[in-house]
């Protein structure tokens, strides 16, 4: 048996995030009408994506930067190759996507965020806005002259990583935060197989499985005068820092005038994302699958 890489698993996991704002994960209606998600039922014979509206022009150069920014901001829900997740629109097939033109519609999206579908806003450099958009339209190009149009994974597909190997990996990369006779101990008691790799790769995205949704992480703001306010983080770009306090008030400062720490404890999952191949994945998935 030829065995699917484990990035084509993730085209059926929803993995995230919170990402920027950790406001929970990306919801199949995110990018609009007309995009499905694998795990809401997709099927093979799903009408086939249409090109897009208007040649977009993006260079090879933004295209491959795009990969890498959209991996690790969009992957965990969308799917690495942007084709959707078990709580992920197929951005292949969004008709949002396709009507897009130079990311006229895709940036605001990303910028604003869709709150009332779980979709957090994404505090991003606009060049980084850019290759994602350029990365989008790209992956939408192949998929409408793609001849294959496989939208499941065998279980067989998640059991090919060599446990030692994650072991050594995951006290290298995760040791820091987490501990196998502490808060994972029995962990693959608890999720197995899709389940347990979505809790791996970002726990609490909301999906099936996924355990509980994280809670808004801490942040805490110095004034220029030296009053610190503390609170939850409500909202973040390069120019604001919003937060809602104990009192339930939201407060908001130009990032500018103010110094700020967020204590954002999943943001090394976010950032893992980025890092990992899929050997790495197999080899931890394998390891955590021994913690019963």
């Amino acid at each position: 048996m030829i065995l699917v890489p484990l990035m084509r698993a993730l085209q059926i996991t929803v993995l995230v995030l919170g990402v920027a704002a950790a406001a929970g994960a990306w919801r199949a209606e995110a990018f609009g009408e007309g995009g499905q998600g694998r795990g809401r039922g997709a099927s093979p014979a799903s009408v086939r994506p249409t090109p897009a509206a208007a040649p977009q022009g993006f260079s090879r150069e933004q295209i491959d930067n795009g990969r890498t920014r959209f991996a690790a901001q969009c992957g965990f829900c969308h799917g690495r190759d942007a084709a959707g997740g078990e709580g992920g629109t197929d951005l292949t097939r969004s008709a949002l996507v396709g009507a897009d033109v130079g990311g006229d519609k895709i940036r605001p999206l990303l910028r604003s965020g869709r709150p009332d579908k779980g979709m957090p806003a994404f505090t991003l450099a606009d060049a980084d806005v850019t290759a994602i958009v350029a990365f989008i339209h790209d992956q939408r190009e192949q998929a409408a002259s793609a001849t294959g149009n496989r939208r499941t994974v065998d279980a067989a597909d998640l059991q090919t990583g060599n446990a030692d190997a994650g072991r050594r990996y995951f006290d290298t990369a995760c040791a820091r935060c987490h501990s196998a006779t502490g808060d994972l101990k029995g962990v693959a008691a608890r999720y197995q197989g899709l389940p347990l790799l979505q809790r791996m790769l970002y726990p609490g995205s909301g999906g099936r499985g996924a355990g509980p949704a994280p809670k808004p992480p801490a942040v805490r703001v110095t004034l220029r005068d030296g009053q610190v306010v503390t609170g939850v983080l409500a909202y973040r770009d390069e120019f604001t820092i919003s937060i809602t306090d104990p009192n339930g008030w939201r407060r908001s400062w130009p990032a500018s005038q103010v110094t700020y720490t967020v204590d954002d404890r999943l943001q090394a999952h976010v950032e893992q994302l980025g890092k990992y191949t899929d050997g790495d994945m197999h080899d931890v998935l394998a390891y955590l699958q021994t913690l019963r």
